[in-house]
């Protein structure tokens, strides 16, 4: 009962964000998950088939912003599509930080998702 409030309270705060937030029509924005432990912060941003290489992060006032693109491999580009569900083009997704100071910042890739471990400094 509690996930599916919150899930409905992150629904509508992403409603918010499109309807009030000017954005290039084009961009979207991938699902994410923010745990945090005592060492450190993790963000689990779903982005399956995007090379975390070619994603930027940083961390702008207490949010940090992710943002790159998703395109269809070469291989799939003269393809007849027969469905696409997959967002394609430009993405970006600010994400409120919790409180602290952060150090070290190590991205990689993990089944699928896009692994940011934010450091807590002390």
């Amino acid at each position: 009962m509690w996930s599916d409030a919150l899930a409905a309270l992150d629904r509508a705060e992403r409603m918010h964000r499109q309807l009030f937030q000017p954005r290039h029509a084009s961009t979207w924005e991938p699902p994410v998950d923010v745990l945090e432990t005592e060492h450190e912060v993790l963000i689990y941003v779903a982005l399956p088939g995007v090379d975390a290489h070619e994603v930027g992060a940083m961390i702008e006032d207490a949010t940090l912003v992710v943002s790159g693109r998703r395109t269809l491999p070469p291989a799939l580009r003269t393809a007849a599509i027969h469905r696409l569900e997959l967002p394609q083009g430009r993405f970006e997704r600010h994400i409120a930080l919790p409180a602290g100071r952060y150090g070290a910042v190590d991205v990689a890739s993990e089944q699928g998702c896009l692994v940011i471990r934010l450091h807590k400094m002390p």
